[in-house]
This record gives C-alpha cells, structure tokens and sequence, in this order.
C-alpha cells in the first residue's frame, strides 16, 4: 500500500507492506495509549507529477493491466498530470492539516507511483 504522510514541511509518499486494516489497528492501539483521537475516514488524495518524464505513458499502461480501479490520472496543464487515489484518512479530527492517506492499489502499479513519485520529487518541489 501507500502511505502519504502530511506534515508541515510538506507531504511524504512511502510503500508499506502491511495491510490496511493492520496498519489503522496499530495506529488505533498507539492513539488509546497516548490518548489521543484518531479520526479515519474513507476519502481521496491527489499529488502531482511532471507531465513529460517518459515513464508516464509506461504508468498509464500499467494502471490498465492491473485496473487499478481507485486511481486516476489527470492532466492538469503542460507540464504536469494530477495522480489522484481512493484510500483512508488517518488524522487527529476531519479537520486535521497533518495526517496519514492509506491507498491500496496493484501492487505493479503501487510501486511504479512510488518510484515515479520519488524519481521526481526535487523537480516538482523546485518549480512549486
């Protein structure tokens, strides 16, 4: 699965080979022992990629052999495509700015947006 950890420096994207319902036990556990809320709710999450590295089209293909239903990507202008995936929130309260968004698609497909995601990173962050 991915993991985007939101945070005020910024959002990070990692894969965790774990499953969802493992992964919002353990975060459960660890909010009743620090008392703390925890608040998960079904929703969606987007993150923007450069629309000219030449793995996009190799990512597209991939997201149709698996049908990774969940995600979508979208043009957003000239220069970047929108990747957008259904998943859970995992924050504090609905409002919260800083949290974790768990996506669970194809495995194929999860590790091509991740190592995308990373090869791009300082190309995104530097333009924006």
């Amino acid at each position: 699965m991915l993991k985007f950890t939101y945070t005020e420096a910024g959002m990070y994207l990692e894969r965790v080979a774990m499953a969802l319902e493992k992964l919002v036990a353990q975060r459960a556990l660890l909010a009743l022992r620090t008392g703390q809320k925890l608040y998960v709710e079904p929703g969606r999450a987007a993150f923007l990629l450069p629309a000219d590295v030449a793995e996009m089209k190799q990512l597209q293909a991939v997201l149709q052999d698996e049908s990774s239903q969940g995600m979508t990507i979208t043009p957003v202008d000239a220069e970047f495509v929108e990747v957008s995936l259904e998943g859970h929130w995992l924050a504090e309260t609905a409002e919260a700015q800083e949290g974790v968004f768990i996506a669970t698609i194809g495995d194929r497909t999860e590790l091509f947006v991740y190592k995308l995601w990373q090869a791009t990173q300082f190309r995104v962050s530097s333009l924006m």
